[in-house]
């Protein structure tokens, strides 16, 4: 049984920081393609950042330059750094896993999800 579990979301005060984990279990995801996207209420989720493999990345325009995404393969773990937090920025953020596309930003490019971790940034 293939699992993604998030965890690091919270309240923080525009501006400030907060740093998402998702811990991968049950197969490696060493050969996978891991991404970040988020929901706010009322509105579709979407694409975050993606890592490949091979720790190639790509963002949505929304939060390049104040987010980073990582990958710790041999721990199975992905990671996202935010910074310089928004209110715009609040949502449930989702943890997902390829095994088809390098650098999908579609949803459907994703296998595998987790339950999700709200952030919410207040202004």
């Amino acid at each position: 049984q293939v699992q993604l579990v998030e965890s690091g979301g919270g309240l923080v005060q525009a501006g400030g920081s907060l740093r998402l984990s998702c811990a991968a279990s049950g197969r490696t995801f060493s050969n996978t393609a891991m991404g970040w996207f988020r929901q706010a209420p009322g509105k579709e989720r979407e694409f975050v950042a993606a890592i490949t493999w091979s720790h190639r990345t790509t963002y949505a325009d929304s939060v390049k330059g104040r987010f980073t995404i990582s990958r710790d393969s041999p721990k199975n773990m992905a990671y996202l750094q935010m910074n310089s937090l928004k209110p715009e920025d609040t949502a449930v953020y989702y943890c997902a896993a390829s095994f088809t596309t390098a650098l999908g930003i579609r949803s459907d490019d994703y296998q595998v999800w987790g339950q999700g971790t709200q952030v919410t940034v207040s202004s």
